[in-house]
């Protein structure tokens, strides 16, 4: 778990990293001497604007430090999520910047040992693959059947009903959320 103060350094560097890149095209990170900031782990930036999702990329393993990490899914966020045009300089102050990091995925043997909300889940079958983060399940109210449905046939491309097929590997992972709002930055 990280604390209130190393939450904040992560806030900060992600929302500088996005700025310093929309303003320079260089990817700026903030260094630190926190062991925990340094350690390597898979993290995700969701950006909203006015309470709508603008920008979700990030990396489930990764073997940089989490403040580089952060940083880098803070630009890929901003700039790299096809399904939205590029943040603009314009629109900085209206974004609100949440940070998940995660910890190692886990395969599972079945949709049985998946709590939702506790867990994001990982759907794997060959090239394909589909995540969702802890947080889907309690945004959406869906059912575990419903959740692993569309966590195959939208994220994964694969069938509604693969989840239910031997070939098709299960993984969860908790994450660690906390965004600007929670903390006031």
């Amino acid at each position: 778990m990280l604390n209130e103060e190393q939450r904040r350094f992560l806030l900060k560097a992600a929302r500088i990293a996005i700025a310093d890149y929309l303003k320079t095209g260089r990817l700026t990170v903030l260094s630190t001497k926190e062991p925990a900031l340094l350690e390597p782990r898979g993290a995700f930036v969701t950006l909203h604007k006015q309470k709508a999702l603008r920008g979700c990329i990030g990396l489930i393993e990764s073997t940089l430090p989490l403040n580089e990490t952060v940083c880098k899914m803070a630009v890929e966020s901003a700039t790299g999520d096809p399904r939205f045009p590029p943040v603009r300089v314009a629109e900085l102050p209206e974004l609100k910047i949440e940070i998940s990091v995660l910890t190692p995925p886990k395969r599972v043997s079945g949709p049985e040992e998946i709590v939702l909300v506790r867990d994001g889940v990982i759907v794997r079958r060959g090239s394909c693959q589909g995540v969702f983060l802890p947080q889907v399940a309690a945004e959406t109210g869906w059912d575990k059947e419903k959740f692993l449905s569309i966590l195959c046939s939208h994220k994964a491309g694969l069938p509604p009903d693969a989840w239910k097929e031997k070939e098709t590997e299960l993984f969860t992972f908790q994450a660690e959320v906390f965004s600007e709002e929670n903390l006031n930055t």
